[in-house]
């Protein structure tokens, strides 16, 4: 009697954390099935009808196709893949060569310049946007210099962050020296060691690296808002934003616009969530 009573306990707990966490999910999902919904609805549906309608009366791709033909839609996702690609292999090689010598290397002060990267995360970058918006007109980095200095201006500042170090010294910290002593037996320098050895032995780490810099790239919009002043050089976030005054609010063709903006990310995850788990995990394995 005693032991079904536990049975039912535990089953009455699982019931109630799966309920629960079903609810949440559903809760952070909804904003983006209430999008969906909205981009595919036609101009006779009211879309802040109340009670609201999740299911469109009035289907239609037409938004899609308006937002497609009446924008220069393709050059801002080009801007885009130009300024989130550059973002995220700046950030793959410069967080790797600064983790390395932080998780493999003995010299004095490491400790200290380690914390002192972890201590930049608590800066929010509107702390610093000013003088870093200062510092790129003084070296020219703005579109009025052309497209390479535009281009340059919105990924310079975002080329490294802690949190990438901090992610590739934990994954460096996880191979065992025994590789390392291995390589150097073998004939190995230190800059082998780190390109052929060490480095591929991390790419699940990298590939988390990649996921979190390529999200935080693509959906940017206070810096590309501040710096960019040809719409040429637009990027996603900017240019969507841009519909609300040209289309006096057109909320359908807003909706399509995030929409459609959002599926480079969905497929980039879905290349890269093979090492996602594995690299999360080893990224939380020693400090």
């Amino acid at each position: 009697m005693i032991c079904k009573d536990i049975m039912n306990k535990v089953k009455f707990n699982k019931i109630a954390t799966h309920a629960i966490l079903i609810f949440v999910s559903l809760l952070s999902v909804f904003p983006f099935i209430w999008l969906i919904s909205t981009s595919l609805k036609g101009n006779s549906e009211n879309i802040f009808a109340y009670p609201p309608t999740i299911i469109p009366q009035d289907f239609t791709f037409a938004n899609y196709t308006g937002v497609w033909d009446k924008v220069d839609f393709i050059g801002y996702f080009i801007n885009s893949m130009i300024v989130a690609g550059g973002t995220v292999f700046l950030n793959l090689i410069l967080s790797a060569m600064a983790g390395y010598p932080l998780a493999r290397m003995q010299f004095k002060g490491k400790h200290f310049a380690f914390f002192s990267i972890l201590a930049t995360i608590m800066i929010p970058f509107q702390a610093i946007m000013l003088p870093v918006y200062l510092i790129t007109l003084k070296l020219h980095l703005v579109d009025n210099y052309g497209e390479i200095a535009g281009f340059t201006g919105l990924i310079l500042p975002f080329a490294v962050s802690a949190f990438g170090i901090f992610l590739m010294r934990q994954a460096f910290l996880g191979i065992p020296k025994e590789m390392e002593e291995a390589a150097i037996v073998d004939g190995c320098n230190v800059w082998q060691l780190f390109w052929k050895v060490l480095l591929p032995m991390v790419k699940p780490s990298l590939a988390v690296l990649a996921i979190f810099t390529f999200i935080g790239s693509w959906g940017e919009f206070l810096w590309p808002s501040i710096v960019l002043t040809k719409e040429s050089m637009y990027t996603l976030p900017v240019g969507v934003n841009n519909l609300q005054g040209m289309f006096s609010s057109n909320w359908r063709f807003i909706a399509a616009g995030s929409i459609l903006s959002t599926i480079p990310i969905l497929i980039f995850f879905l290349c890269m969530q093979r090492y996602f788990i594995s690299g999360e995990n080893e990224g939380a394995v020693k400090g």
